[in-house]
């Protein structure tokens, strides 16, 4: 208790608790202090302590997952990779993916899963669509991003994975605009690809570009869709 009246004689407004696994017996000592869980990983929690005045204003902790998925599509056979999951009550077509690892790009998630289920190497070439949906079963009640990408395959025999698919084929893509037995999503996104391949990718295309942060040595990536070359030339963008 003399602790915390002298951060806040000292104008503190916060207080981070930090406790390790082992030493979870503090938890409660804490909790009486006014402390609440702000968030646990596997080997600790954090607690925390509003001092200033009115409504807590510390940010809440990452609420969302994300989920990428893969779309191989071949241009030269107008072939997509598509998995049924082993573990659906109803087996449908969809794009190979999974939830993406902490620190781990969108575009490396989806040529990693796309590998790990199907074993067919890739490239990421583009962002194609995003859904967002909230109160997520499969995320723990919490917000879920699902993230397609378009990839190019450097590979193209299918050994994959038994435990997480009950099938895996490369299919015409006008067939799985046509067929029924596939999610909303990867129906829609089956369209958008018959599109871009008629009409041109950068008519669809996100592409992403890797830029500086203004926090010293760290970068970041952006998703756009692509200016036309004689614009950037126009403003000193190339």
């Amino acid at each position: 208790m003399p602790a915390i009246q002298k951060w806040r004689s000292e104008g503190r407004v916060a207080v981070w608790l930090h406790i390790p696994i082992l030493q979870s017996r503090f938890i409660a000592p804490a909790a009486s202090l006014g402390f609440c869980f702000h968030h646990a990983e596997s080997d600790s929690s954090t607690l925390s302590l509003w001092l200033g005045e009115g409504p807590s204003r510390l940010p809440g902790y990452a609420t969302h997952q994300v989920g990428v998925a893969g779309a191989v599509f071949d241009e030269n056979t107008r072939k997509i990779l598509v998995v049924q999951d082993r573990n659906k009550l109803k087996n449908m077509w969809k794009f190979p993916g999974g939830l993406s690892e902490p620190g781990e790009d969108i575009g490396d998630t989806a040529v990693r899963e796309v590998f790990e289920e199907t074993g067919i190497k890739s490239e990421f070439r583009s962002l194609l669509s995003i859904r967002q949906q909230h109160t997520h079963p499969g995320a723990f009640g919490k917000s879920d991003m699902y993230i397609i990408c378009r990839l190019k395959p450097y590979s193209f025999t299918i050994n994959f994975c038994q435990h997480e698919c009950l099938r895996c084929e490369w299919m015409d893509l006008s067939d799985l605009v046509k067929t029924e037995n596939t999610t909303p999503i990867t129906s829609r996104v089956a369209r958008l690809l018959l599109y871009g391949y008629r009409e041109g990718f950068d008519k669809i295309d996100l592409t992403m570009e890797e830029l500086p942060a203004v926090y010293t040595g760290l970068f970041y990536k952006i998703y756009h869709k692509e200016l036309p070359d004689s614009y950037k030339t126009m403003t000193g963008m190339d």
